[in-house]
C-alpha cells in the first residue's frame, strides 16, 4: 500500500488525496502534525528525490524562521528537515515500489492509479 505523508490542513494535501481517492487508489495517510519523520525517513527520501525538491523554501515555517537569510547549504536543509518536518514540500508519497513523489502532480499520479 502507498503511503502519502503530509499535514491534513495544507490545500495540496488535500488535493492529492482527493484525486487518490477518486481514482479507487488504497493509500495510508501519516500526518507530520502526529507523527513526525525523522531524519532516518528523510535520509531514505533524499536517496530517491533531490533535496531542493524535498525542502520546501516558499512555505510559511521556511518565513517564519527566516531561513532564506542563512542561506543554507543542503547539509543545513537536511538538518532542518530533520527537525522542523513543516519545511517538507507536502505531500511526500511513497509508492510500493520504492519510489517517491514529492508534490502535487496529477501527471505522475495517474501512473499511480494506472
Amino acid at each position: 500500500m502507498i503511503k502519502v505523508y503530509g499535514i491534513k490542513t495544507c490545500d495540496t494535501v488535500r488535493k492529492a488525496l482527493k484525486f487518490l481517492k477518486e481514482k479507487g487508489v488504497e493509500f495510508e495517510f501519516v500526518d507530520f502534525k502526529k507523527t513526525p519523520v525523522g531524519c532516518e525517513k528523510i535520509d531514505e527520501w533524499l536517496q530517491k528525490v533531490d533535496i531542493n525538491t524535498l525542502f520546501n523554501k516558499r512555505g510559511t515555517k521556511y518565513r517564519m524562521l527566516k531561513l532564506k537569510e542563512l542561506d543554507l547549504d543542503e547539509a543545513g536543509m537536511r538538518e532542518w528537515l530533520c527537525k522542523e518536518n513543516l519545511l517538507i514540500k507536502r505531500p511526500v508519497i511513497e509508492l510500493e515500489d520504492g519510489r517517491v513523489i514529492v508534490g502535487f502532480d496529477p501527471e505522475r499520479y495517474e501512473e499511480i492509479s494506472g
